[in-house]
């Protein structure tokens, strides 16, 4: 069968089960699965696929009619204009994410402008595909970064980008070491900044997430009853982890702006505490500094 056929059989069956651009993602699957870009199936939509191919492509179709995100089919997410590897063991990551990223990027510039000769280290808490601490890496020359997360499956995920998209083996200034830990519980060193974009989605409203969404790892979402609580934990330990003015910067939901501020000025901890919106003028992230011992 024909490049074009099996696009227009494709786009049936996504349209018939309700997929959102359903003639994009039917080209990213197919240009995914023979290794070309999505131009290519235009120049020659007459080209006969391999059996092997057709069946491919008809199962994963099938995988993304049925809400599977198309991330995940063709394990790839752009993110700060990389690429990153993800699986269904990883949070797929989201443009809203850059904004803390972008955050941490101007944070640690500042110090360097400041410090030209120190070494930044940082540590990305529930790291996930490890697209905040690596991208974070691809920018930033001078720092060590320390990715973290309960799940073994997640780090395996983090390990494998931090190597293909950074290349760090092959540099002196970039250094990342993975570390599996339940938060801190494996941490046993201070750093200029901790960063994390954790679970925070109230469990109750899971199951109202887009289908797409609630195939993503739970424990990946799953911030309680209230979706607070890893802040809460998070708050209240990381301040022993972190230099006297180290930076704390947190994602956070769209509703969680000022009980995560009201967490930190409670614990005392902290000072120069602020928040930043994403492009959609949504409280995107919240930021602090550590007040001195």
């Amino acid at each position: 069968m024909s490049i074009k056929q099996e696009l227009i059989n494709a786009i049936k069956i996504l349209k018939e089960n309700n997929i959102e651009e359903p003639r994009l993602k039917a080209r990213m699957i197919l240009a995914n699965i023979l290794k070309q870009p999505k131009e290519y199936l235009l120049i020659h939509e007459e080209e006969e696929l391999s059996l092997n191919d057709i069946k491919r492509y008809e199962e994963e179709i099938k995988k993304l009619a049925s809400n599977v995100p198309i991330q995940y089919i063709i394990n790839k997410q752009e993110f700060m204009g990389l690429n990153f590897y993800v699986d269904e063991n990883v949070l797929i990551p989201q443009p809203d994410t850059e904004i803390l990223v972008e955050e941490v990027i101007n944070i640690c510039r500042n110090i360097a402008y400041s410090e030209p000769e120190k070494t930044i280290k940082i540590l990305d808490l529930c790291t996930g595909s490890g697209a905040i601490g690596v991208s974070i890496a691809k920018n930033i020359e001078k720092c060590e970064i320390t990715l973290s997360d309960i799940s073994y499956d997640a780090l395996k995920i983090a390990q494998k980008n931090s190597a293909e998209v950074t290349a760090l083996g092959d540099t002196q200034n970039n250094k990342i070491k993975i570390i599996q830990s339940d938060l801190f519980e494996k941490i046993e060193e201070k750093f200029d900044i901790i960063v994390s974009n954790p679970p925070y989605i109230e469990t109750k409203t899971i199951q109202t997430l887009d289908k797409e969404v609630q195939m993503e790892p739970r424990i990946a979402l799953d911030g309680g009853e209230d979706g607070l609580d890893l802040y809460r934990r998070i708050i209240k330990e990381a301040y022993k982890y972190l230099y006297n003015n180290g930076t704390l910067a947190l994602e956070i939901g769209y509703n969680q702006k000022d009980r995560v501020i009201n967490l930190l000025k409670e614990s005392n901890m902290y000072k120069e505490i602020y928040s930043k919106k994403d492009l959609s003028n949504i409280d995107r992230i919240v930021a602090c500094r550590k007040r001195s011992n």
